[in-house]
């Protein structure tokens, strides 16, 4: 069965898919477990840095405080959904053309089983004509391949803006600063700017692949092999790289907790839960609170000073809203908002608050685990193969 499959059953069209199938399944292998590992550092850097307060951005303006455990925990979300649709695409690769022969498979009684059995795929690919015809296990995979490296090129903008001396919130350690030749006070965090056109670089290679299947012919034809199968092979090595030099940087980088306690002050980031406590406790509607909040913001950035000086003002506001006192104290108003109260307060699931991220973070590890299992029982199934091959060719050599 294994001869004749080998020989009777196959063509050159069957047998370039099959393997470049091989090819593919290798370096898919690797980079699942070059973003598994990344994942892993993600969730440990998340555990570590669960209570390390940061400010959160919208519209590229301080917005609210979080934590760092909470930003990571985002991606982490995210690069758990982009590893399953890699894993989706690659198990694309595990459907073996052998046997198709030029197009129609052969008048030969091969064995397709056995032989995808043999070389380490799950099963045949059922259609003969889509062996040759159906590039889908080409498209899926880079059109995979490109998310992660779009999702994680917003990171490394993240990065890029947090480490400017303007906002100076993330500290890129003097180990991955590059120092300029003539200006020696500049700390230029270099790996990030190699991890931003890196990814857009893989991005780029991964369209341009996807898009040469575009408008070609359902059939056999060389715009799916040779140059075409040679260029996709740098995907892996330059979004390996991003994911390599990042796991590198977010495992050694830092937040500068003084410079995020000066703009949580300066911009006046906790001033929601004030309007939230004043809803909570004084049964106020959204929008008097919201009016009595923002005349307390308002105050305290034209006079510079940190919101805890803003009770005065805030007593004033309330009066001519409500006419009649707060019963929130100068110390209870100081405590409603600082950024600590602020995170504390969101603890419902998705939040920034210990019991919400320990969660998230137990559920994120609980998933990794099952897509390492679920790459390790892809790599047995190819270690078990070449042991079951060598046995087969040592029969056949012996017969």
């Amino acid at each position: 069965d294994v001869a004749g499959a080998l020989h009777t059953g196959r063509s050159r069209n069957d047998m370039d898919h099959t393997i470049f199938k091989m090819v593919l399944r290798e370096r898919a292998n690797t980079w699942l477990t070059q973003a598994n590992q990344l994942v892993a550092t993600l969730i440990s850097k998340a555990t570590t840095e669960r209570d390390t307060l940061i400010v959160a951005y919208t519209h590229g303006q301080p917005a609210q405080p979080t934590t760092f455990g909470h930003y990571l925990s985002a991606i982490i979300e995210v690069m758990l959904h982009d590893i399953t649709r890699v894993q989706d695409a690659r198990d694309l690769l595990n459907h073996c053309p052998m046997g198709a022969a030029a197009i129609t498979t052969s008048g030969f009684p091969i064995n397709r089983e056995q032989v995808a059995q043999l070389l380490g795929f799950s099963q045949p690919k059922l259609n003969s004509y889509g062996c040759i015809a159906s590039v889908d296990y080409i498209t899926a995979l880079y059109s995979a391949l490109k998310l992660p490296m779009l999702h994680l090129g917003r990171v490394v903008q993240d990065l890029q803006f947090w480490s400017a001396f303007e906002v100076g919130q993330l500290y890129v350690p003097n180990s991955l600063v590059q120092i300029s030749s003539i200006m020696p006070q500049k700390r230029n965090p270099v790996p990030i700017e190699h991890l931003r056109h890196l990814a857009s670089i893989s991005a780029g290679r991964c369209d341009a692949i996807v898009n040469t299947m575009h408008n070609t012919p359902f059939t056999d034809m060389n715009d799916s092999e040779g140059e075409v199968q040679q260029a996709g092979y740098a995907v892996f090595e330059s979004s390996g790289r991003v994911l390599e030099l990042l796991s590198a940087v977010l495992a050694l980088s830092t937040v500068n907790e003084d410079r995020v306690a000066a703009t949580t002050q300066a911009a006046c980031i906790t001033i929601t839960e004030l309007a939230d406590t004043l809803v909570r406790q004084e049964s106020l509607s959204f929008r008097q609170a919201h009016d009595i909040a923002a005349a307390t913001a308002r105050d305290v950035i034209e006079r510079q000073v940190p919101l805890q000086e803003g009770f005065d003002r805030f007593v004033e506001a309330f009066k001519r809203t409500l006419h009649r006192q707060p019963s929130m104290s100068k110390t209870e108003f100081s405590h409603v908002v600082s950024a600590r109260f602020f995170v504390s307060t969101r603890d419902r699931p998705g939040g920034p608050a210990p019991v919400a991220l320990d969660h998230a973070l137990s559920t994120y590890a609980a998933e990794l685990s099952v897509i390492q299992e679920r790459l390790e029982a892809s790599l047995n199934r190819q270690r078990d193969a070449e042991t079951m091959l060598a046995r087969a060719f040592t029969t056949l050599e012996r017969s």
